[in-house]
């Protein structure tokens, strides 16, 4: 065995899981290779979904001249006529840099960046082809960090131009005047959102009664809102049969109801399948799911010993954030680092127009475990940063546990509020209650402010029922039925 071919560790795919797994190992000192069919490191996080997508709305926020509409007005606009690469052109130059970034810190750190694509030949051995060359790798431990795909529903006649997934959306020559987007979920509120705030005539088709099931009913009507007052249509529960481009070009849905959705594209958001083929991973007896999914136990160990998955490849919840989270303890556990684990909760966003973030309970959580809460509310229009920054939507909303005033959920939506959440989470992660938020002082004026107001809410409700009965005596409980 060539000893240059021996490693450590190697980590498949070079996104989130696999970086962060790389380098935990180099750390402690490892030989490690990053394997990756593509030669910009980075996954499908960096070129295709998370870090394309984000720096695609910022631009629109700014060109669109969307957070200062508040103050100039609706017709506000920094660039009247935007074109597609006015989007992308900033969307090109931030992957590059952070692709350079994410390449020093391996090179820094002495891995070995490999470019090909890996197979298993046993579970320490890995074959990797790239155009006609083959290599033969020996690894103690091997992470699998492969991500996801766009699923592509056999009833949607794709062709990447009409009919297109999240990896095709940025890649349209223009911004097109109108366009469907079926599931409501995450990546379709996101983009169903970018586009409206482009004046682009949008549809969302969602099959259950709600766009974005899990998140806090208030703040889905709030989304649904600022939608609906840019020209978004939103059609819930009816169920997407099929669609087709028709022979002008454009884009039809056909609805359950029996209603037809026209537009000029359309972008399928139906979830996501597992990047394993050509892994031959039943050369070690791992078997995917039905959508390419691995199963893994807490320490991130597939049912073969040394071999780890990490990040979206393992499904739910399938963020950049737990991915490399994951990795890092995929490779704690792999060479026997004590990794004392806090059981802090996780924290959402969505980076639709406005933000939504979350961390904790809901309020129907809450309802259906009978816990007794309460809940305070602000909103960042009576704030005075609210007011500096135009913010007419944003709202926090603090649930809290109503004897022991324990912080149990936050729920923001507006300007932010993926940063703010993890004021709450730290709270929340240190079991600390609404009466810290209560006496602490912000900065003025800040958006922080906004704990500060809606714990105060919550308090006051808490203060003004003292002294009244935890439950209503059964005497008036009879009286009010009858």
């Amino acid at each position: 065995m060539n000893k240059n071919n021996k490693y450590d560790l190697i980590a498949i795919g070079s996104g989130p899981g696999g970086q962060k797994a790389a380098i935990q190992a180099l750390k402690l000192g490892k030989r490690v290779a990053i394997v990756d069919p593509n030669p910009k490191l980075g996954g499908n996080c960096l070129h295709d979904g998370t870090i394309p997508s984000k720096s695609f709305r910022e631009a629109i926020m700014h060109l669109s001249g969307f957070r200062e509409r508040a103050h100039y007005g609706q017709g506000y606009r920094v660039k009247q006529n935007i074109l597609m690469k006015d989007l992308t052109d900033r969307t090109g130059s931030i992957e590059s840099d952070i692709e350079q970034t994410i390449r020093s810190q391996l090179l820094r750190n002495r891995a070995d960046i490999i470019v090909g694509f890996a197979s298993f030949v046993d579970a320490n051995t890995l074959r990797v082809t790239q155009e006609h060359t083959q290599r033969t790798l020996f690894a103690d431990k091997i992470v699998i960090a492969t991500g996801t795909r766009p699923w592509q529903p056999d009833t949607f006649a794709f062709d990447r131009n009409i009919i297109m997934d999240s990896n095709d959306i940025l890649r349209m020559d223009k911004i097109p005047k109108s366009l469907t987007v079926v599931g409501g979920g995450v990546i379709g509120c996101e983009y169903g959102s970018m586009f409206a705030a482009l004046g682009v005539k949008v549809t969302i088709v969602e099959q259950r009664d709600q766009i974005l099931g899990f998140v806090d009913s208030e703040l889905i009507d709030c989304l649904t809102y600022n939608l609906r007052r840019q020209k978004a249509c939103i059609i819930t529960g009816d169920k997407v049969l099929s669609c087709s481009a028709s022979p002008d070009g454009r884009a039809v849905t056909y609805l359950e109801s029996g209603r037809r959705v026209v537009s000029a594209k359309l972008l399928v958001s139906a979830g996501r399948v597992g990047n394993v083929e050509g892994l031959n991973l039943e050369a070690i007896g791992i078997e995917p799911n039905s959508r390419g999914l691995l199963e893994v136990n807490d320490n991130y160990q597939t049912s073969v010993e040394n071999v780890y998955a990490v990040g979206d490849i393992i499904g739910f919840p399938a963020l950049a954030s737990t991915a490399m989270e994951q990795g890092r303890r995929a490779s704690c556990h792999a060479f026997q680092l004590t990794d004392v684990g806090m059981d802090i909760p996780l924290p959402y966003g969505i980076y639709s127009i406005p933000e939504i973030a979350m961390v904790g309970a809901t309020e129907a959580e809450l309802r259906k475990d009978k816990i007794p809460y309460e809940y305070g509310i602000a909103r960042f229009s009576e704030l005075e940063r609210g007011k500096i920054i135009g913010d007419e939507v944003g709202v926090l909303k603090l649930l809290f546990h109503r004897g022991t005033l324990q912080l149990l959920g936050v729920h923001i939506i507006g300007e932010g509020a993926t940063e703010l959440v993890h004021m709450g989470q730290t709270v929340m992660g240190f079991q600390g209650g609404i009466d810290y938020l209560v006496n602490a002082v912000f900065n003025y004026p800040t958006l922080s402010t906004v704990y500060k107001t809606a714990a105060l809410d919550g308090w006051n409700k808490i203060v003004a029922t003292e002294g009244l009965p935890d439950e209503a005596p059964l005497s008036e409980i009879t009286e009010e039925l009858h």
